[in-house]
């Protein structure tokens, strides 16, 4: 993996914060060191065509074994941030321009690789004035064209300060998946992520599907950050509210002693009883793990959540 800065040059508006002593993780969160030929294959192909992925920006646990596989998540826009969430490991401050040659770019490296199904995502680019919705839509129709058999997830931001345009614009663009993770409860929002509202999220990934019922519709949230099990619950009656398709929960992870605590670590068995508990509220597909991340074992998801689909409509 690249050589990163550290935390205060990474993050140097986030100094003042007081360190939040990070716990020693339970055996469950372990995950083995990054290596091998088909991770060092990945990484070359990202390397060469000057990609950002959030597997790396973001501290991924799972980047061994997804990059071990062929599969990384394309981080679109930049790797620096307009918001400053406090969970978040990406870098944030003022981004340089967009650069209209990326999406010919993550479409090269998406037909290099011979991916089945690919997790598009992006900073928050709140400097732009659609916040990159056109190149969000630029790069699947790249990939469309590139790698027209490959099945298309996108992870956007929350459009907060565009018109209602930029979604459309996005959704016309006809992914195969939208993702919009509303990350934790709504009582955590002020101090977890202050930059956005939550009913705003929800209501973004209602509005898809009004645009375009075909388009699956999934979102995540951390926990350990401090919530308790009925806002977990809440959220998931929200998110079915909103006719959300695919829900993923994992654990959150402290990047440094300078983001959020981790006010627990959940077992096992909760996130069993999690996963129970939504696929009873209705949700197509539901993952629930300690280490579940948005584009975790993405392409597997992907098949299960169209099969299931097909099953409710009766042409399973």
């Amino acid at each position: 993996m690249r050589d990163l800065k550290m935390p205060e040059q990474r993050h140097p508006e986030k100094a003042h914060r007081p360190d939040n002593a990070q716990p020693k993780k339970p055996s469950w969160i372990r995950v083995k060191a990054p290596g091998g030929a088909g991770y060092n294959e990945t990484r070359q192909i990202i390397r060469e065509n000057q990609l950002s992925t959030v597997c790396e920006e973001a501290g991924c646990p799972n980047v061994g074994e997804c990059w071990s596989q062929g599969h990384a998540t394309m981080m679109i826009m930049g790797e620096i941030c307009t918001r400053g969430c406090t969970f978040c490991n990406v870098a944030t401050g003022r981004p340089e321009a967009l650069d209209a040659f990326e999406p010919g770019r993550v479409a090269h490296a998406v037909a290099k690789l011979g991916l089945n199904h690919v997790v598009i995502t992006s900073v928050d680019r709140d400097d732009v004035e659609d916040g990159g919705a056109e190149h969000f839509a630029q790069t699947i129709r790249a990939i469309r064209h590139r790698a027209p058999g490959t099945t298309i997830e996108i992870l956007t931001p929350d459009f907060l300060k565009c018109g209602p345009e930029a979604l459309e614009t996005v959704v016309a663009a006809r992914p195969d998946v939208f993702n919009h993770n509303l990350e934790t409860v709504p009582g955590l929002y002020p101090s977890v992520r202050p930059g956005a509202r939550y009913f705003h999220s929800l209501r973004l990934l209602q509005r898809v599907k009004e645009l375009d019922p075909s388009v699956f519709t999934k979102s995540g949230i951390m926990v350990g950050l401090g919530e308790d099990r009925q806002s977990v619950l809440q959220v998931m009656d929200d998110m079915r509210a909103a006719d959300v398709d695919f829900l993923t929960i994992g654990q959150y992870l402290q990047p440094t002693p300078k983001h959020h605590a981790v006010a627990r670590f959940v077992t096992p068995d909760e996130f069993a009883s999690y996963e129970k508990s939504a696929f009873n509220k209705g949700f197509l597909m539901v993952s629930a793990t300690p280490l579940t991340r948005s584009s975790y074992h993405a392409g597997d998801d992907f098949a299960r959540l169209r099969t299931a689909r097909n099953t409710k409509l009766g042409l399973a």
